[in-house]
């Protein structure tokens, strides 16, 4: 973990345990609703995005993925600079395989501005008087077909569309067509911001030639504040907006921990994270096949920087190309991971760090005790997730790690024949098959979190930047 190795350079010694951050799951939790949450409140962001790209909507809403990275405006250490680079180049591999696939890409992070921009809230007036229009017109003619079902007579023809649509109608919604008109490309910002010109965001957006264009396959949207219900551009919530999107990237440089892909992962959404954050790294070494889970890392700490920006570009690539039902499978296993962060399980490392403290600070009161290795040897049990399978598949005539008896077996080192440590081979359909939870084994020398116990003293690294 990051913190461990600050301790282990700036205090010369390496950690007793590395403290995990954990979250209120039940808070988030929507078990038997969260697929269905995602649906609503992507076609919210859907309505956002009519508005926003009026003029220039040359793409299928059911053809659209939805990425983005939110938290303060930190451009290097959030990793903004290396997402938008990701993303030219991703633009550039979308059109030269010639993909019928969009991104919207959204950074959700808070700037100096002065007011929202004209023509984003242009955009959405437009979107809603032609909405309020068409919703007009489709209950005249439903009103008009009815009556006309009612005069019906056997012996004349049926109903059909002549004279549905009055004159009015037809001078009405040429209005609303000719009020879409537009010469001028999408907006990149949806603020007015205090000082754009020397804006790294901005700046990065423009070096890199994202600028919304029809052609383009990528498109950004940089919306410098907090999201919130109250906001006229975008009406939503940060936690609705979470789930009706289909990834986050968070390709931090320095991350203690990183709440934003934790809950993404217990909103059931994939995210991209790097292993120079805590959660990253915490991750990293508790699953064994993490992508399978909707948890990409990207190494940005033994990579230079091209590598790290060609992987997490294959990482969005490779997103991209699955189908819906592979992306929803997705989902539920990432979702499934909810139960491995919650306080509940954390906490306890909270505990074994207190005890260990007290131990060493107030050595008399435990005479005669032997001081136990708090943070190595057998972790906490993990509890069954709410919707791991009830059953595993046996495709090899031995039990896979979908049975979490044998796999907490095999974590306490108790040398069960029926534990392997599988995963589905590369050229299999990873939908062919469901995914069981497979967690890395530990060795002994190595705590639950990835840190090495020493052989005098105490130190305790927080993921949320304290050492002790």
């Amino acid at each position: 973990h990051i913190t461990a190795y600050e301790s282990e350079h700036l205090l010369k010694r390496k950690p007793d345990g590395v403290l995990p951050n954990g979250l209120n799951v039940k808070k988030f939790s929507a078990t038997h609703e969260f697929q269905n949450l995602h649906q609503v409140n992507k076609e919210r962001i859907n309505d956002f995005v009519r508005g926003h790209f009026y003029g220039h909507n040359d793409f299928d809403p059911d053809k659209t993925l939805y990425f983005f990275t939110a938290g303060r405006y930190e451009y290097r250490n959030k990793g903004v600079d290396m997402f938008i680079e990701s993303l030219a180049r991703l633009n550039h591999r979308l059109k030269a395989s010639g993909s019928d696939m969009t991104v919207v890409a959204f950074i959700i992070m808070p700037a100096q501005t002065t007011s929202l921009a004209v023509e984003a809230l242009k955009g959405q007036a437009v979107l809603k008087s032609l909405h309020d229009t068409v919703s007009s017109i489709e209950k005249n003619i439903g009103k008009k077909l009815f009556e006309r079902s009612l005069a019906w007579h056997e012996g004349q023809n049926p109903p059909d569309e002549t004279g549905l649509l009055t004159q009015e109608d037809k001078v009405l919604l040429r209005r609303r067509l000719f009020a879409m008109k537009r010469s001028n490309l999408p907006p990149i910002v949806t603020h007015n911001m205090v000082n754009d010109a020397e804006d790294p965001i901005l700046n990065q957006i423009r070096r890199c030639q994202l600028f919304n264009h029809p052609t383009d396959r990528v498109k950004v949207v940089f919306h410098p504040e907090f999201l919130s219900s109250g906001n006229p551009v975008l009406p939503m919530d940060y936690d609705d907006f979470v789930r009706g999107t289909h990834l986050g990237v968070f390709s931090s440089y320095y991350e203690p921990w990183g709440y934003t892909p934790a809950e993404c992962t217990v909103m059931g959404v994939p995210s991209i994270t790097t292993n120079l954050s805590g959660f990253g790294c915490y991750m990293e070494e508790l699953i064994e096949n993490a992508q399978d889970y909707g948890i990409y890392i990207v190494d940005r700490r033994m990579k230079g920087v091209d590598d790290s920006v060609n992987q997490l570009t294959e990482y969005m690539f490779d997103f991209v190309g699955k189908s819906r039902r592979q992306r929803i499978n997705q989902r539920n296993r990432t979702e499934r991971l909810s139960d491995l962060l919650d306080w509940k399980r954390m906490g306890m490392e909270y505990v074994k760090a207190r005890q260990l403290a007290l131990r060493r600070a107030y050595p008399a009161s435990f005479e005669g005790d032997e001081e136990p290795g708090f943070f190595d040897g057998t972790e906490v049990k993990i509890s069954r997730p709410l919707s791991a399978p009830g059953s595993p598949r046996d495709r090899s005539g031995m039990m896979t790690p979908g049975d979490f008896a044998s796999l907490q077996e095999g974590r306490e080192g108790l040398s069960t024949e029926d534990y392997i440590a599988w995963k589905l081979p590369e050229e299999e359909d990873v939908d062919e098959y469901p995914f069981p939870l497979t967690l890395r084994s530990k060795t002994s020398s190595t705590n639950g979190t990835g840190t090495t116990t020493p052989t005098n003293g105490t130190a305790t690294s927080n993921t949320s930047g304290a050492a002790f």
